[in-house]
C-alpha cells in the first residue's frame, strides 16, 4: 500500500508505485493506493489550497496504468481531519485493507494535527503485522513534487513541469460552445471547460496533442489566454485547434496534452496578421507532433 494525494502522478509518485508493485510480486498481495478527495488543503485551508494538476479520474486511470490493483478513495472532511493517526491506521489500513506493507515518503504526515509519521507507522505496524518502508525524496537535482510542477506551469516553464511529470502535462475538460472566433478565421477550436480549481499553464500559445471522445489523438495548437485581439477583458480560456479534425466535439470530454510552449499571447494590427501567425503556429505544432507520439507516454494511453 501507498498513501497520499498523488496529484499529477509525477516521477516521484511513480517510483513509490514501482516499490509497492515490486512488493506485490514478493508476497502475492494486492497493490493498493489510499488517496484523498477532496485535497485535504481544500478542507483545512481553502483560501490557500493548491490548484490541482489532474482530475480524480485522471489519477485513477494513471494508477491503473502503473499497475495498481485497487484504490481506496477516502473522503476528506472535518470528521476525518479530527481522527487520530492511530485510529486511521487501525480503521483503514488494518480493518478495511489488511495491510502487509506500507510505502510512504520519509516526510509523510497524517492524522489529527499531523501527529502521524513514519515512526508511528513503524511502531503501530509492529503490533498489527505490517511493515513500513520509507521512500526517499526523489529528484534529479531538485525534489520532484506536485508543488514544483504547479510553480513551473504557472511560470510558463512547461519543459520543467513535463520533466517532473515524466510526460506532457494534460488537461481534461468538456468542450463547450464558444463564440466561433476561431472558425471565422479558418481555425475552429474546441473551447475546453476544465474542472474548478484546475492548475493551468501560463497564458500563451502551445503545441501539443488532443484526444477526442473516441480516444484518437490529433496534433493540437493550443491557446491559454484572454484573446486580447478581440476583447479588452476577456475570460481566461483554453482553446485547442485539432489539426485535421472535421466536425465538432461539443459536449465531449477531451484530453489536451501540452508538449511545448511556442510563444506569448499577442495582439496584431489586423486579422490578416493574426491568421498568418496562426499559420506559423500550426506548422510548428505539426513539426513538434511528428517527433512526439502520445501513445509512447504510458500515462497518456
Amino acid at each position: 500500500m501507498a498513501i497520499g494525494v498523488f496529484d499529477g502522478l509525477h516521477l516521484g509518485h511513480q517510483r513509490v508505485i514501482e516499490q509497492i508493485t515490486s512488493l506485490v510480486g514478493r508476497d502475492g498481495a494486492l497493490a493498493t493506493v489510499v488517496t484523498f478527495d477532496p485535497h485535504p488543503a481544500q478542507v483545512l485551508a481553502p483560501a490557500s489550497a493548491p490548484l490541482l494538476i489532474a482530475t480524480m479520474d485522471q489519477r485513477l486511470e494513471g494508477l491503473a496504468t502503473l499497475g495498481v490493483d485497487q484504490v481506496r478513495v477516502v473522503t476528506f472532511n472535518h470528521v476525518l481531519a479530527a481522527e487520530s493517526a492511530t485510529s486511521f491506521i487501525e480503521r483503514v489500513l488494518v480493518g478495511e485493507l489488511r495491510t502487509r506493507d506500507v510505502v510512504v515518503g520519509e516526510d509523510f504526515r497524517f492524522g489529527h494535527d499531523r501527529k502521524g509519521d513514519v515512526a508511528m507507522l513503524q511502531h503501530v505496524g509492529s503490533s498489527h503485522g505490517f511493515t513500513t518502508h520509507p521512500a526517499p525524496i526523489y529528484g534529479a537535482g531538485s525534489r520532484w513534487s506536485s508543488s514544483a510542477i504547479r510553480l513551473a506551469l504557472a511560470s510558463g516553464e512547461l519543459h520543467d513541469a513535463n520533466d517532473i511529470l515524466g510526460r506532457p502535462f494534460t488537461l481534461r475538460g468538456t468542450v463547450e460552445h464558444g463564440d466561433a472566433r476561431g472558425a471565422g478565421l479558418g481555425y475552429p477550436t474546441a473551447n475546453v471547460l476544465t474542472a474548478p480549481g484546475q492548475q493551468l499553464p501560463a497564458i500563451g500559445i502551445y503545441a501539443g496533442a488532443a484526444r477526442d471522445g473516441d480516444g484518437r489523438w490529433w496534433p493540437a495548437a493550443i491557446s491559454v489566454g484572454t484573446r486580447p485581439q478581440f476583447y479588452d477583458d476577456g475570460p481566461l480560456l483554453v482553446e485547442a485547434h485539432l489539426v485535421g479534425l472535421e466536425g465538432d466535439l461539443y459536449d465531449s470530454v477531451v484530453d489536451v496534452a501540452f508538449v511545448a510552449r511556442l510563444r506569448s499571447e499577442m495582439t496584431f494590427a489586423g486579422t490578416d496578421e493574426l491568421v498568418a501567425q496562426i499559420d506559423r503556429d500550426v506548422v510548428q505544432t505539426l513539426e513538434i507532433y511528428d517527433s512526439f507520439t502520445p501513445e509512447s507516454s504510458a500515462l497518456l494511453r
